[in-house]
């Protein structure tokens, strides 16, 4: 453990960060020197019943007395990660300030939901955003444009931790590295400490706050849902975690597992590998993760206070200006197995609509979905449940290019999959339907005309159109 103990030397003399932060990260550090990783038995993993994977039909309609309905949005708390940044997408700053439809952001689209409810019920939700030291000062910049909505905004920092230099195990702060690439926030698994040590948990408590609602902040479908809440108040569970039936895009996303008597995630990096093409079988494991989690405060606190969340190491390998480092980092999912009542609801897939890549924006921005009340709603003219894969070019990657490439957004309710390579723009009011793949010749610009119809079709030039 000589290694804890320079470790611990290096770290003390840090002066970036807290020593709420120091110890946390001390205690991750050793957690994981110690190798006390929960290791799977394959053989004593269940399929979870519908008493802990609950179905969402089977959940009691919400209250029809408005009187009700506001008793229990007062409960609670909407907290979204905001820690990414856009770069993924070719965009500068968190990646919330991005334009998903009609001019708004996703942070725009998250405070017209909440203010709809404030002004419906006459309630309080209070919005908290998790910032990183990534984005903290962009969104503080940000969040000022809606000083006069009716909705209070709160923020906090999730923890700052050292990047670790594989070779010697020290921080790469002490190595002279002291700008933002010497440290790394330390995956989402963080937002129960960096909560309580934001003070925010204890102020939220004394409101009378019960629940906290945590979602990616990129999750379109991640939306305040009644019958969710009233079922945890009623059923006193602690924590929920809402899953949807995999599809064949999903095969590496969390499941939930039944495991030792307790509900569990199993992530596919604890996976044994004879076991992989199991896990990602449609057959044995049907749901995975939203990152929709719905946590009671209280249960937060306690287990905070007792140092009981120690959920599994990600060890994260990077490369910084040529130094190999590691940063270690948890999941909030993770969290499952040590709040009491815990339980997992099998939600629609509407509750899942995540904006990774331009290909999704395409997605959103098209016709396959309507904005009503800052929801992004699904088109009800499209018979297929699952929407149209879509797969573009590097031309395409950053936000910027992909606006340009299409004067307008092409329909696509009747699309089955789109494949677009090369150097292609798209002029406006262009329909696609069925399998369409769209490959410019190296070195030469395809244009798509104003108004084509393109059904079942392989275009590699003009002459195909």
């Amino acid at each position: 453990m000589e290694k804890l103990e320079h470790l611990k030397s290096a770290v003390a003399a840090l002066s970036e960060i807290s020593e709420n932060e120091k110890n946390g990260f001390i205690n991750l550090v050793s957690r994981y020197l110690s190798g006390e990783a929960q290791h799977i038995e394959w053989s004593k993993i269940q399929t979870p019943t519908d008493e802990v994977v609950v179905p969402y039909d089977t959940l009691s309609p919400s209250p029809d007395d408005p009187a009700e309905t506001k008793k229990l949005l007062d409960k609670l708390v909407v907290l979204k990660l905001n820690g990414g940044l856009g770069t993924t997408m070719g965009c500068t700053g968190p990646k919330s300030v991005i334009e998903v439809r009609n001019g708004l952001t996703f942070l725009d689209l998250i405070v017209i939901q909440i203010e709809n409810l404030n002004s419906k019920y006459g309630c309080n939700v209070p919005l908290v955003l998790m910032n990183s030291f990534n984005t903290h000062d962009d969104t503080l910049k940000i969040v000022d444009k809606y000083s006069n909505s009716n909705i209070e905004i709160h923020t906090f920092n999730q923890s700052q931790y050292p990047r670790l230099v594989v070779e010697d195990f020290a921080p790469l702060p002490s190595k002279g590295q002291h700008g933002k690439d010497g440290w790394y926030p330390p995956g989402h698994g963080d937002v129960f400490p960096s909560l309580m040590n934001s003070g925010k948990l204890d102020a939220f408590l004394s409101q009378g706050k019960e629940y906290v609602f945590v979602a990616n902040s990129d999750n379109l479908g991640a939306i305040v849902d009644l019958k969710i809440l009233n079922h945890l108040v009623q059923n006193k569970n602690e924590y929920c975690m809402e899953v949807t039936p995999k599809t064949l895009a999903d095969v590496k996303g969390g499941t939930l597992i039944s495991y030792e008597g307790k509900v569990q995630l199993l992530e596919i990096a604890q996976v044994p590998d004879e076991h992989v093409n199991e896990f990602k079988s449609i057959e044995k494991f049907k749901i995975f993760n939203t990152n929709n989690l719905w946590v009671n405060l209280n249960a937060i606190k306690r287990l905070v206070e007792a140092d009981a969340l120690k959920m599994e190491i990600i060890p994260n390998p990077k490369e910084v200006n040529g130094i190999k480092v590691l940063q270690l980092e948890t999941a909030a999912g993770a969290a499952i197995r040590f709040f009491d009542h815990a339980i997992g609801i099998n939600v629609p897939r509407s509750r899942f609509l995540p904006v990774k890549a331009t290909s999704d924006l395409l997605l959103v921005q098209s016709d396959l979905y309507t904005l009503v009340d800052g929801f992004v709603i699904r088109n009800k003219d499209r018979a297929n449940p699952t929407n149209p894969s879509i797969e573009l070019g590097p031309e395409f990657k950053k936000v910027g290019n992909f606006l340009s490439r299409f004067k307008s957004i092409p329909s696509i309710i009747e699309l089955d999959s789109l494949k677009v390579t090369g150097d292609v723009w798209f002029g406006a009011g262009i329909v696609l339907k069925g399998k369409v793949s769209i490959a410019a010749k190296p070195g030469v610009k395809l244009e798509i005309p104003d108004g084509a119809v393109i059904e079942n079709k392989e275009i590699n030039g003009p002459e195909d159109i």
